[in-house]
């Protein structure tokens, strides 16, 4: 019996490794929004958290994991939205 695997992208793997590595080296909330404004204006392939909802979806992190990153990265989006809104008078 033949099977046939998808072949694994090594460098997609290794850099998601490496992504995950650097997230998980952050202590703090702070480091990790520090890491996304450097992720979001280094790498043209896609945003901080479309990456991250995509190890999510491959299961290469833990849905905990994934919520604490993407809770702060969503927190930080309203607070600055709050702030840049108009109060009305």
């Amino acid at each position: 019996m033949t099977t046939t695997n998808k072949p694994l992208n090594a460098s997609s793997t290794s850099a998601n490794d490496a992504l995950i590595d650097q997230l998980r080296a952050c202590q703090n909330p702070e480091e990790i929004l520090k890491f996304e404004k450097w992720f979001n204006s280094n790498i043209e392939s896609e945003k901080l958290y479309k990456r991250i909802c995509k190890l999510l979806k491959n299961r290469s992190i833990s849905r905990a994991l994934a919520s604490k990153w993407l809770l702060i990265l969503l927190e930080d989006r309203e607070n600055t939205i709050n702030k840049l809104s108009v109060k009305e008078y």
